[in-house]
């Protein structure tokens, strides 16, 4: 891990290594700015299928099937148009899409780390420390759904809605989310760091 103590930035898988990293480290991450964790888990512990997660759950599953049929474009528009809405795929710029489809061939292992890991909700009550937990009022169900198990757990946590961001936001509209991460990195800077 990078210096020590550090705060931690991720958006979707990344903000779940990053929930994880900090429980499994504790004192060697000072704060955390997450953009919708995907803890798929967490919904499924707390409430078996169906529930919030039914959404990634059903994408994931018309994803995989697309891939086994060899079409590894139909695979990335499921997955594409659930995470940003129906039609961003066919919006994609063509040079983009190549590299995008490629990476979605690891769709099947993705589900896997995001619905079998283990931590119970419980254990984000022990991250005592600050936690900037960013969502857009516009992205699917199953990020809302992961929000509403650890947020009230996290005893530092500040929530932050972006209207009329989506998941993807972080890419799609980078300066509100960067904006957000640079004033919480600002107001957890520990006294007599470097600016």
């Amino acid at each position: 891990m990078a210096g020590t103590p550090c705060t931690l930035a991720g958006h979707s898988y990344g903000a779940a290594v990053g929930l994880i990293a900090a429980l499994a480290s504790p004192g060697r991450v000072r704060a955390l700015a997450l953009y919708e964790p995907t803890l798929f888990s967490v919904i499924d512990a707390q409430s078996p299928p169906p529930n919030g997660a039914d959404g990634i759950r059903n994408a994931v599953a018309a994803a995989a099937a697309a891939l086994d049929a060899g079409d590894r474009d139909a695979a990335a528009r499921r997955f594409i148009d659930f995470w940003m809405r129906p039609g961003s795929w066919g919006a994609t710029p063509p040079q983009r899409k190549a590299a995008i489809a490629d990476s979605v061939a690891n769709v099947r292992r993705w589900s896997h780390a995001l619905f079998t890991e283990a931590t119970p909700a419980g254990a984000f009550a022990s991250l005592d420390i600050p936690v900037l937990y960013m969502l857009g009022s516009e992205s699917p169900e199953s990020a809302h759904a992961v929000a509403r198990i650890p947020v009230p757990a996290l005893p530092r946590v500040r929530v932050v809605e972006f209207p009329g961001l989506g998941h993807m936001a972080p890419v799609t509209h980078p300066e509100p989310i960067n904006a957000g991460v640079a004033r919480f990195l600002s107001e957890t800077r520990p006294a007599g760091a470097d600016a």
